[in-house]
């Protein structure tokens, strides 16, 4: 049925009267069907609506009296809500009549305010002090069944979906139940530790549900030794009694207690607690022992020792003050510490086992690793040229005349004294006509001839020359020598080691070789003693890492490469040692690289030796000169990067990159057979070889294919042949 009787009394009433300021309305329909009582709502209160599918049946409206179009609009909600309807609104203003089930889960509007009270809102009510879980335990009886209403933990608010209406209920009941009913108090502790206490009466608080808050907090407050609670007024009066008993109770004697160590060493933490008690340094020390040795990792041809470990110390300081520096105690407190489990043992009164509790906790802290790797590259290039001649006259009437010259070689009157000492052993005899020549033995002769021998055999480069008698008792000699040399050397070296933040390490690849210090004879002068000291050549790295809050290193850096170049001379067989040493002290961030230092050398001597006069006349000058150049290039540069090892994943990542690179290798000479660092870590060690770091994602590109060009002009791909399974193979420089 339309309301066409009502709109026609309505209309004889405006054409009898005058207009009134708003349009009225009446209401008087029964058994209508629901569809027509939208549309007709519609057409009055200018509105859109979008009937769902479900929707049908009759209603029926009576009002007494005319009626605003906001009335009539209010009324038409409530007639929707009492049939089991609602208008959910929609975009651009349209409203969607649907069944009252699941309205809460349209999309409608956010809040509650200057919304009809028939209308499906979602309103968010924020506490302040109230737990939103426990408010909704509270509100949600008064949530109509088409309702929701849900806390958000996070925000510590509710979301509230219903009538606007029954939504406005709800916010003022939360709004009178958000009162804080909490309690706070502080408890200074004399006797007992602010933790241990906090941690008793924590363990006794009772479990809240599920997200909620439990009833009572306890905070330890370290620096003042108290603890702050906060919650249930009840509840905290009975923690604070609990505290203050447990306290009195702990104003006892003296305590025995163990201090069972993860991280730190008892041994380098106990003089620190003698020094606050009082007490002395340690024994060990007093007698010249090692103190815990620090990480080190060596590869050397000499021994190695381990020093023994230093005994327990004990330390005890009687009643007063303690010592200058000391903390002040009240009767006897011993220290000492149990070396077999890495122990400290303390018997003090409650209020130094507190402060010394405290101060182990602290300091007994994981501390992290950090990975300091080094790179060494030196690139060197030498190149010598040496141009001379040499002469030798002498006989028995004749002065003896020779041109030497220091970088020549071999030398000529190291040859011509090894001839004139043949010359000088034989002796000739003529019996009955017949000359018989024989040959003698001398101390002189035999070291001169060793060393002709000696020049002849480590002379480099080309050389010629000639010798012969002139005359009966005169010999003359000349050598040529002619040298080019080029020398072309690449070091590249990484050395690297993982030690504890704070802790020495040292690191060394290489030799001891012996060194001649020093030289003496006996009393008698029969006998020569020499001293010899062995130093370590090789690769070293000495490195002590401090990691600051920021994330970066500051690292105390000895770096050392050093190598034998071979004896003074070849009558000295002393070694000369090539050394390249940095000491600094660097600030580095994580996992960056920096160069410590470097060197560039460019080295280039010319000299000439020569015979005044004879060298300068023209043309045969040249002959009574010798000439060398040398010219030395050095490129040396150290570069250092210290990575932070914070947790087993850094450590795990390191393992596999490292571990990967030395497989890969092994997989590189012989693809075919499994490495054998994975046997030996399978089969020897008993466990999982590393997995090989994931790696990134690889984006392809189009590949341009190599084509063939036909006498007509056409193109053709060729065949690319497949790709064969083989390792991969480590680029150059590409260390992990």
């Amino acid at each position: 049925m339309r309301l066409k009787l009502s709109l026609m009394l309505a209309a004889a009433l405006v054409s009898a009267t005058p207009a009134p300021a708003v349009a009225q309305y009446t209401l008087n329909v029964r058994d209508a069907d629901i569809r027509a009582f939208i549309q007709d709502a519609a057409r009055i209160t200018g509105r859109t609506f979008v009937i769902d599918g479900r929707v049908n049946g009759k209603v029926s409206v009576v009002t007494d009296r005319p009626l605003s179009r906001s009335e009539y609009f209010e009324i038409f909600l409530a007639t929707l809500r009492s049939n089991g309807l609602v208008a959910v609104p929609g975009p651009n203003g349209s409203y969607r009549v649907q069944p009252i089930d699941g309205a809460a889960a349209q999309p409608g509007r956010i809040g509650s305010g200057g919304a009809a009270q028939n209308q499906f809102v979602t309103e968010i009510i924020r506490l302040r002090h109230i737990d939103a879980v426990a408010a909704v335990e509270t509100l949600r009886p008064l949530v109509s069944a088409q309702g929701s209403l849900t806390a958000n933990r996070n925000a510590n608010s509710l979301v509230v979906a219903d009538f606007a209406d029954n939504i406005r209920r709800i916010r003022a009941l939360a709004s009178s139940i958000d009162r804080d009913s909490s309690t706070s108090q502080i408890v200074t502790l004399k006797n007992a530790g602010a933790r241990e206490i906090a941690a008793a009466l924590q363990a006794l608080v009772p479990a809240a549900g599920e997200g909620a808050r439990a009833p009572v907090a306890i905070v330890p407050i370290d620096s003042s030794n108290a603890i702050a609670l906060r919650g249930d007024q009840a509840l905290v009066a009975r923690f604070v009694s609990m505290a203050n008993d447990l306290d009195a109770k702990a104003a006892g004697g003296t305590e025995l207690r163990v201090y069972w160590l993860e991280h730190a060493n008892a041994e380098t933490l106990l003089p620190t607690l003698q020094q606050l008690i009082g007490g002395g340094s340690d024994p060990a020390q007093k007698a010249g022992l090692p103190p815990a040795t620090s990480s080190s990792s060596s590869s050397s041809s000499g021994g190695n020792s381990t020093p023994a470990p230093a005994p327990a110390a004990t330390t005890s300081a009687s009643t007063g003050a303690g010592g200058t520096g000391s903390i002040s105690t009240r009767g006897p407190a011993i220290v000492t510490r149990y070396e077999g489990a890495n122990a400290i043992i303390v018997a003090a009164n409650s209020e130094v086992q507190r402060m010394l509790g405290e101060l182990i906790r602290q300091l007994d802290s994981r501390r992290q690793q950090v990975l300091v790797e080094a790179i060494v590259v030196e690139i060197g290039d030498d190149a010598a040229k040496r141009l001379g001649v040499q002469f030798l006259l002498g006989g028995k009437n004749i002065p003896f005349v020779a041109t030497s010259y220091s970088n020549a070689s071999p030398n000529i009157l190291t040859l011509g004294g090894a001839y004139a000492s043949t010359q000088l052993q034989q002796e000739t005899t003529t019996v009955d006509g017949t000359t018989v020549v024989t040959q003698t033995s001398s101390a002189l002769g035999n070291s001169l001839q060793e060393a002709a021998a000696a020049s002849l055999l480590s002379a480099t480069g080309g050389f010629a020359g000639f010798a012969g008698d002139i005359g009966k008792n005169t010999i003359f000699g000349a050598i040529i020598n002619a040298v080019k040399s080029d020398t072309t050397s690449n070091l590249l070296a990484t050395p690297h080691i993982v030690t504890l933040d704070n802790q020495a390490a040292k690191f060394l690849v290489g030799q001891e070789v012996p060194i001649t210090t020093g030289e003496a004879l006996s009393d008698n002068f029969d006998e020569a003693f020499r001293t010899v000291q062995r130093e370590e050549v090789g690769i070293k790295l000495d490195v002590t890492p401090q990691v600051n809050g920021a994330g970066e290193v500051k690292l105390f850096l000895r770096q050392e490469v050093s190598s034998v170049a071979g004896p003074v001379s070849s009558r000295n067989s002393d070694l000369i040692l090539n050394k390249r040493s940095f000491e600094t002290v660097l600030t580095v961030d994580d996992g960056e690289i920096l160069a410590i230092g470097g060197l560039l050398n460019d080295d280039e001597r010319r000299t000439i030796e020569r015979i005044p006069l004879l060298s300068d006349i023209p043309l045969i000058g040249e002959l009574f000169k010798s000439r060398s150049r040398t010219r030395a290039k050095t490129n040396l540069m150290v570069f250092i990067r210290p990575t932070i090892l914070k947790s087993r994943e850094d450590n795990a990542a390191l393992t596999a990159r490292r571990y990967g690179y030395i497989r890969n290798f092994q997989l590189q000479r012989n693809p075919d057979v499994e490495p054998a660092i994975d046997t030996l870590v399978r089969d020897y060690m008993g466990t999982t070889p590393p997995s090989p770091p994931t790696s990134a994602d690889v984006t392809v590109g189009p590949v341009n294919l190599p084509e063939l060009r036909g006498p007509d002009g056409s193109v053709t791909p060729t065949d690319v042949p497949p790709s064969t399974s083989q390792a991969p193979t480590p680029p150059a420089g590409d260390y992990p």
